[in-house]
């Protein structure tokens, strides 16, 4: 926690209070999106949630060095019978997070098809995004961590691993995207980007030292 609040301290200055921002979570069906959803927003885990049918959308605020930010997180099924909304889901999205399963390679490999369809529908090219590798819990890992840190630095993403279940890692994951974005003036403020060049650079050496239980990665 103090390690990503060093980093928030970098957006210092901006007028992010009261700005609300567009997050999604995707991934394969039972990856577990919604687990990871309700113990960010409410705290709460339940093992036998069903499957989401559409679209689940929480409203989450959190404060990054005294900034307050809204989070409208979107939450959509995996099950592609399901995913009728895609383009306008899509949409406007500031931040994705990409979830698979750490115990099902299936859902890691899946990962490249979800980074297509990104591609194909967010209107915005510099949309900040994380992996996230959940169910850490669980003792039968198919998916090395070193796997998912190869990927996550193939294709320029932030990556974490997570359980919702012991909540480990789950703040962290919302807040290293959240800081991502509002380092990323473009994504949210035009008239923020030169200010936003200079805080990349002052920021810059921070962030090389910075790699614990997550690795943000430029």
């Amino acid at each position: 926690a103090a390690c990503a609040a060093s980093r928030a301290r970098a957006v210092c200055g901006m007028d992010a209070a009261g700005l609300t921002l567009k997050l999604l979570l995707v991934g394969d069906s039972a990856v577990g999106k919604s687990s990871l959803l309700l113990r960010f927003s409410d705290g709460a885990f339940e093992p036998c949630l069903k499957p989401t049918v559409g679209v689940d959308f929480k409203v989450k605020k959190m404060v990054v060095d005294g900034h307050a930010v809204q989070l409208a997180i979107w939450d959509t099924a995996g099950q592609e019978r399901f995913r009728t909304l895609t383009p306008s889901y899509y949409r406007g999205a500031q931040g994705v997070v990409l979830v698979y399963d750490v115990t099902r390679k299936d859902t890691f490999a899946g990962l490249e098809s979800w980074l297509n369809e990104l591609e194909m529908y967010t209107t915005k090219s510099n949309t900040a995004k994380m992996l996230v590798g959940n169910k850490t819990d669980k003792p039968d890992r198919e998916v090395e961590r070193r796997e998912g840190l190869q990927f996550a630095r193939k294709h320029s993403l932030l990556f974490i691993e997570t359980s919702a279940k012991t909540q480990d890692g789950v703040q962290h994951a919302f807040e290293e995207l959240v800081i991502k974005i509002l380092q990323t003036p473009g994504l949210w403020d035009k008239s923020t980007e030169k200010r936003g060049v200079q805080l990349m650079e002052s920021s810059a050496q921070q962030h090389k030292s910075l790699c614990s239980a997550y690795c943000p990665l430029s």
